[in-house]
């Protein structure tokens, strides 16, 4: 009898969580979809690119609003138990609130492992498929990004001027920047001008200009031209493309973490990865924020748990409700605080380590001790 009171409870708050995780995180999305239409707009890629960036961002979504909506379904259900009176089925079938508490947290280790699972693993590599796209992606939409008297740099090495735009897309007045490689440069000035598609290959038609190139030392030559193709294919966008230590993998950051702590070396470079000493506090930072964070999840399942301790019928119930609720913020503000500190130092990365633990200790101590008083 006891596994299926158990496992009828488990169940409700294991369904409130998935339908309204998914639920906010499916918001967030949206809304940050939106903001990522400036990969069309702004960088010129396409929307096949956009549509899979923004697919892949939802792991990440998904886990940051995790140890928020755990600890929301926790509270909602134990209050909708109390309500109904169904929390007296557990007591009135021998089970005391002790037990009841201790099943509660182990069931908090199964998110524990989602968690970890999620920041440690999926996270990291569904970000770096994401930049991926990006690294991979040319300049579909370079035409839409010129704008009639105005000067665009979106594409790296390359800035344009054109000063108005018929209707079939011919520019007319074109000014050119290429900088070229050892510190050169390259200006073209034409009266007009297209953008032509060939074979995937996109060419800047140029008619009626001159060209203008200017060396590393100042020497400038210039030739004039009846026609010219300027090859687009060469440039890409400013998106940052080089993988950030978010999108790393844990292993490969902990690895880089390692030989930088153990060999006292300043510079390593492995594949997508440049492991600097500079960068080891961001390192240590992100490690912490992966693997230690979740452990948040088993005290917002006590906090949730204190709710149990007091009756509806109490007169104070529906202030200690509020009370529970202001403290599970708190804490899960708290979480996200510290991380920002962690990295910083031995003595803050040791803050961090404890904190959620003296939290849980603290907690579960006063728990106890108001077991004790009600008996």
């Amino acid at each position: 009898m006891e596994k299926i009171i158990f496992k009828s409870f488990l169940r409700e708050i294991s369904f409130f969580f998935i339908l309204s995780s998914i639920s906010i995180a499916l918001i967030i999305w949206i809304i940050q979809a939106v903001n990522y239409l400036d990969f069309v707009s702004e960088d010129g890629h396409n929307f096949k690119v956009y549509f899979l960036y923004t697919i892949l961002v939802l792991p990440k979504i998904f886990s940051r609003v995790l140890p928020f909506m755990f600890f929301i379904s926790v509270f909602y259900i134990l209050i909708k138990y109390e309500e109904k009176n169904q929390l007296l089925i557990f007591w009135s079938n021998g089970i005391d609130k002790k037990k009841f508490l201790n099943i509660l947290i182990k069931y908090s280790l199964l998110f524990f492992l989602i968690q970890i699972f999620l920041t440690a693993v999926v996270v990291p590599e569904t970000q770096n498929k994401a930049r991926s796209y990006i690294r991979s992606s040319n300049i579909d939409f370079f035409p839409s990004l010129i704008k009639e008297k105005k000067f665009i740099d979106t594409v790296e090495d390359l800035t344009i001027f054109t000063n108005s735009k018929d209707a079939d897309g011919t520019l007319r007045n074109i000014i050119l920047k290429d900088n070229l490689k050892n510190a050169s440069s390259q200006i073209i000035v034409a009266k007009k001008g297209k953008i032509i598609q060939s074979n995937n290959n996109k060419f800047l038609v140029l008619n009626n200009g001159k060209i203008i190139n200017i060396s590393a030392k100042g020497r400038t030559t210039i030739f004039d031209f009846k026609k010219t193709e300027f090859d687009l294919n060469k440039f890409s966008t400013k998106s940052t493309t080089f993988p950030k230590i978010q999108e790393q993998s844990t292993l490969k950051l902990f690895n880089c973490a390692r030989s930088l702590l153990n060999e006292n070396i300043k510079f390593l470079y492995s594949e997508n990865m440049i492991c600097k000493k500079d960068y080891l506090k961001n390192i240590k930072q992100e490690l912490l924020k992966r693997i230690y964070l979740p452990f948040y999840l088993p005290l917002l399942a006590l906090i949730a748990c204190f709710l149990i301790l007091k009756s509806k019928n109490n007169h104070e119930y529906s202030n200690f409700k509020f009370q529970l609720f202001i403290i599970g913020i708190i804490f899960l503000i708290i979480s996200e605080v510290s991380i920002r500190y962690a990295g910083l130092s031995d003595k803050n990365n040791l803050i961090f380590i404890i904190t959620p633990i003296i939290l849980f200790i603290s907690m579960r101590i006063i728990f106890n001790n108001k077991l004790r008083f009600e008996k």
